[in-house]
């Protein structure tokens, strides 16, 4: 049987490097493939392979210490969601920019959000009405998913955040509960401290991520539509219950499918239905960077 998973932890490490070698090592001794990124921050990964082999892999990681007590989310797979291997050194495990502003101790982030699980976010909204969600992922995979009512801020990449959330575009922010939420939770482990550092006051974060959310309440609950994912699946739903709520560039149709621009040397993601095919072209197009 194969599967994914996906999982991260903020702790401090103390040699990237090799923490690298060691992940290299076991992942190709296990058959494992995926992405993992490592920083003096932590870790960050998503693999696929054999069941019994990824629960190796997670009684190595136990076995570590360092880093112990993980949160696997799990998912089915085919063993093909990977091409290969990569694992990587790098500033930071999500690229906003800013690692001199991420502070990292043996339990997780310094001055982050506050987490919420799924029952407790609920709770938040019964008592709280004026809370506003806050998409933390890329603008293009808010298109095809996101919490009702969702502020998805103006981003190609990661990076473009800093510059939205200092833009002025979301001061009337500042005062209101605002949730961060993401796919797995690890960009929102370090959004919501960006947040806060630049006067954000009551800022939480979706614990586990859209993830974990949809495995407690499917399309029950506050999510809409399909999850974009990083892998070779493209998407991911929570129940049959799940909608499209993204529009085919051609005929406005409902749909998730995002396709490949034709142009050869592009690396644009072009929202298409079944009906209109596989080819378009995103200079004639909406187009959104999947950077």
């Amino acid at each position: 049987m194969k599967k994914v998973i996906l999982y991260y932890k903020f702790v401090p490490v103390a040699d990237p490097a090799i923490t690298m070698r060691w992940q290299r090592e076991l992942c190709n001794r296990l058959n494992l493939k995926g992405r993992i990124i490592i920083s003096e921050h932590g870790i960050n990964g998503t693999l696929g392979g054999d069941i019994e082999d990824l629960r190796e892999y997670k009684r190595e990681m136990n076995r570590s210490v360092i880093f112990k007590g993980i949160q696997y989310k799990w998912s089915a797979g085919d063993g093909k969601e990977f091409p290969r291997l990569s694992v990587k050194v790098r500033p930071e495990l999500v690229a906003f920019g800013a690692p001199e502003e991420l502070k990292v101790d043996k339990k997780g982030v310094v001055n982050g959000g506050k987490h919420l699980k799924p029952d407790a976010l609920h709770k938040l909204l019964e008592k709280k009405p004026e809370t506003v969600f806050f998409d933390g992922r890329n603008a293009y995979e808010a298109e095809v998913g996101r919490f009702k009512d969702a502020v998805v801020p103006e981003t190609e990449t990661t990076r473009d955040f800093i510059s939205e959330i200092e833009s002025g575009k979301y001061d009337d922010l500042k005062k209101k509960p605002v949730v961060t939420y993401c796919t797995g939770g690890v960009r929102c482990e370090a959004l919501s401290v960006l947040m806060k550092n630049r006067g954000f006051e009551e800022v939480y974060q979706m614990d586990g991520g859209i993830v974990k959310y949809g495995e407690k309440f499917a399309d029950d609950g506050y999510w809409e539509g399909s999850l974009y994912i990083f892998d070779g699946r493209m998407e991911q739903r929570f129940s049959d219950k799940s909608k499209d709520i993204g529009k085919c560039v051609h005929c406005r149709s409902k749909t998730s499918r995002y396709i490949n621009c034709a142009e050869v040397s592009c690396n644009k993601l072009v929202l298409v239905c079944d009906k209109c095919g596989d080819v378009s072209h995103c200079s004639s197009h909406k187009h959104l960077s999947v950077a």
